[in-house]
């Protein structure tokens, strides 16, 4: 496919060294630089489940009932 791109800096930068590095072209440069970027994964944070008291108390032991009185919720 081709394209027009606009770059920032410093990933015309990062290409640039790529290309020097290993003696290859724009387009194989710039190819080898967004696989890459395809294959880093974020930094994983650990879960946090975070709470807030809503004022209604269910008792979840029964989950069909808490069910029932959920579903009955809003429609009286």
């Amino acid at each position: 496919m081709r394209t027009t791109v606009r770059l920032d800096e410093d990933v015309v930068a990062a290409i640039e060294r790529l290309r020097h590095e290993r003696h290859i072209g724009l387009s194989e440069a710039l190819n080898e630089l967004v696989r890459a970027g395809m294959r880093a994964r974020p930094e994983r944070r650990p879960f946090r489940q975070r709470t807030q008291a809503m004022g209604l108390r269910v008792d979840v032991s029964n989950v069909a009932e808490a069910l029932d009185l959920l579903d009955g919720l809003g429609h009286d």
